[in-house]
């Protein structure tokens, strides 16, 4: 009878058309939708809210500098500097000059060649003022997002505006723009460090520290006035690097940085794998850094109607009001200020935001002038003139990836029984802690919807979890197929929707299906904007996005156990993504699986790396530390006796 009834199942799903699409019933079954984007956009919000660090205004001064002491080594060692090698991260500035370029208008302009890690190359430009009496002040000039690097004409004239009032201007390249424009050099291509082991941020750390570094050490400079400034990225970087590095007297930041709780309102705001570092905001936020500058002269500076981000009186009560206690514990309340730019209020550093900035150093570097600016419209130069040059075996941010990931040693899995058996254990507890996996259970399994159509039952299903996530999934069988039928899980990377021909092969067989979108996949995908941003958002407050995707397949696996009374499910795979949670998911917790089968899938860890994939098609998979201890050998090791099959896609270099 079962293979009567399976034939006939197979010729009403195959040739029955259910809507004017021409969709088979299990096809139009997995249309139905289960949860708007926005409530799950609403629960990743909620989940990240209740964590977030508070700031408390320490009694004293003393106090705060004893925690400000506590949090600028814990960030430095456990979030930027996190596997790198030591000998990089006290490799002192390798700066070399290419040409210089004499003005007429009172400074000249040096080029250097500067090294971030061993084999990557910046350049550099040093705006220095003609006459230079004793030691002066000097300035580092950190650029955003811009394409022609730090040839832009904002740039050019503020540092030129520095150099004609005696400061020395130093103007750093940036990864990915002007001559670092290369593809490898895209940030998004900095995640791929955190996969082996080492922080995607500390790259961008160093390449700013090291202009730091140079401006110290150079002889003219006066060590004791050093400033750092930036737009958008550059004030990302000149709050990082002027609050973890005291040796920055003045800093002026200009529409760099907010909050956690306004980025997760806004996470469009941050959506820059460096913006987001993970790990960066577990025991401090943003909110820190900025206390961090205590008392040290410090301009925050945000427009009125940004059009890109970090609006003005979105981002102003927590970064500046709510901090500005801990500078008058330190009798300096004036020495952090605010200025909101509504001339022309858009995403700048124009005009009014340059004077501010030059009447702010000229004030707390104890200068004399006026913080008008100098005209000098026709001093600015074009990218070509400004060019340095770069080796051509320049390595790229994708590139240090990969030379680090060809270092990396994994333990073999043993042959002996006993000794697999232990190691199995131990791998076992090591992923857990990779994960930060924190033993979600299922609370409800919601019925939403269901269906009883052409031999087919469906019925809708939102998942929630102890800590208030949520998943969705739609389960499919014959009607007239038991209720202990054996049971498939199905996970695809283009979510349930795309799943309809895998599930009718199934159900075909006499199986149950549950086509599941964990969150981030899928009809579980939040809403506005791509995966990769709530990844990160993720990520930055000390979670695993695939850690959570992992526990919430083990504790829907556990549920379809006991409701279809079967042993073991079977678990069949569409895409890298869903291949490796599923199979992460066997390797903790084999005894819940007979089978994972993966379509689509890769050979590799290393395929991230070394292959063309992006970070924004796979965010939870690069995960940090992950590919430093573990591969998708391993994981399949550690999953026997599991029977793991693998269709493969893509293979990464081994």
């Amino acid at each position: 009878m079962k293979t009567l009834f399976c034939g006939i199942l197979a010729c009403i799903l195959a040739a029955t058309p259910a809507s004017s699409d021409d969709l088979t019933p299990a096809e139009a079954a997995l249309q139905t939708p289960v949860q708007n984007g926005s409530i799950t956009a609403f629960q990743i919000q909620q989940y990240l809210m209740n964590g977030l660090p508070e700031f408390k205004v320490p009694a004293d001064s003393a106090a705060w500098d004893r925690r400000a002491k506590a949090l600028r080594a814990h960030v430095l060692t456990d979030v930027v500097y996190h596997g790198w090698p030591q000998n990089w991260i006290d490799a002192p500035p390798r700066f070399v000059q290419t040409d210089v370029i004499e003005t007429s208008y009172g400074y000249r302009l040096r080029k250097y060649r500067y090294e971030i890690v061993p084999g990557f190359y910046s350049t550099a430009l040093l705006y220095e003022p003609e006459t230079i009496a004793g030691r002066v002040p000097a300035i580092l000039n950190v650029i955003g997002h811009e394409p022609d690097g730090n040839a832009a004409e904002y740039e050019q004239k503020r540092c030129i505006n520095f150099a004609k009032r005696g400061i020395l201007a130093l103007s750093l390249n940036w990864m990915g723009f002007g001559e670092l424009a290369q593809p490898d050099n895209g940030h998004d291509n900095s995640a791929r460090l955190d996969l082996t082991g080492t922080s995607s941020v500390g790259l961008f750390y160093l390449a700013m520290r090291r202009g730091l570094d140079f401006l110290a050490a150079y002889p003219q400079a006066d060590p004791k006035r050093l400033g750092v400034t930036g737009l958008s990225g550059g004030g990302w970087q000149t709050i990082v690097l002027s609050a973890l590095d005291e040796r920055v007297s003045v800093a002026v930041e200009v529409a760099g940085f907010g909050a956690q709780q306004s980025n997760l309102i806004r996470p469009g705001d941050t959506n820059e794998v460096e913006e987001s570092p993970t790990d960066f905001t577990v025991e401090e936020d943003y909110p820190f850094l900025v206390a961090l500058r205590a008392p040290r002269p410090t301009l925050l500076v945000h427009n009125a109607e940004d059009d890109c981000c970090f609006r003005a009186d979105l981002v102003k009560p927590y970064i500046y009001a709510q901090i500005k206690p801990v500078f008058g514990l330190f009798g300096a309340e004036l020495a952090l200020a605010w200025h909101e730019n509504r001339d022309p209020g858009t995403h700048n550093y124009q005009l009014d935001n340059r004077q501010q900035a030059y009447g702010f150093f000229l004030k707390h570097f104890d200068l004399q002038g006026s913080s008008d600016e100098i005209p000098s419209d026709g001093e600015i130069r074009t990218p070509q003139e400004l060019a340095v040059g770069l080796p051509a075996d320049n390595l790229t941010v994708a590139g240090v990836a990969a030379r680090l990931a060809r270092n990396l040693v994994r333990q073999s899995p043993p042959s002996d029984p006993v000794q697999r058996n232990s190691w199995k254990v131990a791998q076992r507890t090591q992923l857990s802690s990779v994960l930060r996996l924190e033993s979600a259970s299922l609370k409800s399994a919601w019925r939403m919807a269901n269906s009883k159509h052409l031999g087919l039952r469906s019925i809708s299903y939102r998942f929630d979890f102890s800590n208030r996530l949520s998943a969705t999934g739609i389960l499919l069988s014959a009607i007239s197929s038991p209720e202990n039928a054996p049971a498939t899980i199905i996970l695809n990377d283009a979510g349930y929707k795309a799943s309809g021909k895998l599930a009718t092969e199934r159900i075909n067989r006499g199986e149950q299906v549950l086509a599941l979108d964990t969150i981030l996949n899928g009809a579980t995908m939040p809403e506005e904007t791509d995966p990769g941003a709530w990844a990160m958002m993720l990520a930055t407050d000390g979670k695993r996005p695939l850690g959570i995707e992992v526990e919430q397949l083990l504790a829907v696996s556990r549920w379809l156990r006991t409701e279809s009374g079967r042993p073991n499910i079977r678990v069949q795979t569409v895409g890298m993504r869903s291949q490796i949670v599923a199979m992460i998911a066997a390797a903790l917790s084999p005894d819940l699986y007979g089978t994972v089968v993966s379509d689509d899938a890769i050979e590799s860890l290393g395929s991230l790396i070394d292959g063309p994939l992006v970070f924004r098609t796979a965010p939870e998979l690069f995960c940090l530390d992950l590919y430093k201890y573990f591969d998708v050998d391993l994981f399949a090791a550690m999953a026997e006796p599991v029977r793991v099959e693998r269709h493969v896609k893509l293979s990464g270099k081994q």
